[in-house]
């Protein structure tokens, strides 16, 4: 039996599936195979409490150990923070967080703002090179942004990011771990290279600090390095780059709010964060499972069961958010939402992807007053490096979805740029 969760039509719309699981109960148990299945939870309350449930272990290596998966991940990869427990997940999470406190953050915004500020430059060129015809907003601004920042923070040189990215890009192909496997190979072989580059000429950077940690103070194994520099470069980037696609998305399908946003950028905090909420970065979050038999939403998880918390599903939740189908910047109860996780596994970069994704829309609605969808649809938009899909645009305005059944995020999101404002904008 297919695995519903890794189907095309998932990746475009994963909403209607996890509304009839939650339909069903908070926490459902899917046949993801032949002789496999997991719970999914699609409740709000039941995937707070899952996400920090010490009962559920992230710690692949030994669910997998007398479970052999056919898989051939890089361990760089497999064995990263985001798979361990307490208390190695700690001492792993205690070193890179101080690359991300929001002191660092706001030290950084200065730079992420010059950066976007030249994508929005290039957006422009390619628009006029393109006889004011689409171009590609994901390709040419809501990716490559946050993989600027992420690859100068950890000295990635410029010439190698195009690489990450399609190495990463592959990492979360729904279908097909064949090429998620060699991408991972790949890009802990990249990593383990410039690690070698930075010991040699080590600067003010975050790989170089993390190196040190290794080399002085021995706090770090040499695999954990590599594992942590790779999961660094890809958690840097992703949920961001979608962040920003799903909130440019939201906004270009929505005039008025467009407007609004436009002439008030003051609310774009709280922006942020219903874009978060409404379409979320990550649909499904990483591999859990449980340590032991426990309750939760009202069934029995068995020992050695396999949990995927949805994030997705949980902020759609009705029982928390009232019309949780629409975008709405005033809401009772606001932020709350779980794209970020909760408990020991909150995403760590949560500050630096919030600063980001609030200067990317500024800096789009300031520079683009015309920004809108491009009504052709064409899927050869200017400006984009991102893989397309073989399938052509997923909607009628020319949106093509990521193929992942993790990631949620437009992998095109062709645009008609409009007048052009030259003036930047100068908040920080």
């Amino acid at each position: 039996m297919n695995n519903p969760m890794e189907s095309a039509e998932f990746s475009r719309d994963p909403y209607p599936l996890l509304a009839a699981l939650r339909a069903r109960g908070p926490v459902q148990r899917v046949r993801t195979g032949k002789d496999r299945t997991t719970w999914v939870v699609t409740g709000w309350a039941e995937a707070r409490a899952a996400l920090a449930d010490g009962r559920l272990s992230k710690d692949t290596a030994r669910y997998f150990a007398d479970r052999p998966s056919g898989r051939d991940l890089a361990p760089a990869v497999s064995r990263s923070m985001l798979a361990t427990d307490p208390p190695d997940h700690g001492r792993l999470r205690k070193l890179a967080m101080t690359a991300f406190t929001p002191a660092a953050v706001g030290r950084l915004a200065p730079r992420v703002r010059e950066i976007a500020e030249e994508l929005a430059a290039a957006l422009g060129r390619a628009g006029e090179a393109a006889g004011d015809g689409p171009v590609d907003l994901v390709g040419g601004f809501a990716a490559p942004l946050p993989i600027a920042v992420i690859c100068e923070l950890l000295a990635v040189p410029e010439a190698d990011r195009a690489a990450v990215r399609q190495w990463s890009d592959a990492l979360f192909a729904a279908a097909d771990p064949d090429t998620a496997d060699r991408a991972s190979h790949a890009l802990a072989g990249y990593v383990t290279e410039l690690i070698a580059a930075r010991r040699a000429a080590p600067g003010d950077d975050v790989l170089s600090a993390l190196i040190a940690a290794r080399d002085a103070g021995d706090r770090l194994t040499e695999p954990e390095l590599v594992s942590l520099a790779v999961l660094l470069v890809v958690a840097g980037h992703e949920t961001t780059a979608n962040l920003i696609g799903n909130g440019l998305l939201a906004l270009l399908r929505d005039d008025a709010l467009r407007a609004r946003l436009r002439d008030d950028p003051g609310l774009l905090p709280a922006a942020v964060e219903e874009f978060l909420r409404y379409e979320a970065p990550v649909t499904l979050a990483t591999f859990r499972y449980a340590t032991e038999e426990f309750d939760l939403g009202g069934v029995r998880i068995g020992a050695g069961d396999v949990v995927l918390v949805s994030p997705g599903g949980a902020n759609r939740d009705p029982a928390r958010f009232d019309e949780p189908d629409t975008v709405r910047l005033e809401r009772a109860a606001p932020g709350g939402h779980l794209s970020f996780g909760h408990g020991p596994h909150h995403c760590l970069g949560a500050a630096l992807a919030r600063t980001e994704a609030r200067i990317a829309f500024e800096v789009l609605l300031a520079r683009f007053p015309g920004l809108r969808l491009a009504a052709d649809g064409r899927q050869d938009a200017a400006g984009s490096e991102g893989s397309e899909s073989p399938d052509g645009p997923d909607s009628p305005d020319g949106v093509t979805w990521r193929r992942t059944r993790l990631m949620r995020g437009p992998a095109q999101l062709p645009v008609v740029l409009g007048p052009l404002r030259a003036a930047p904008v100068v908040r920080t």
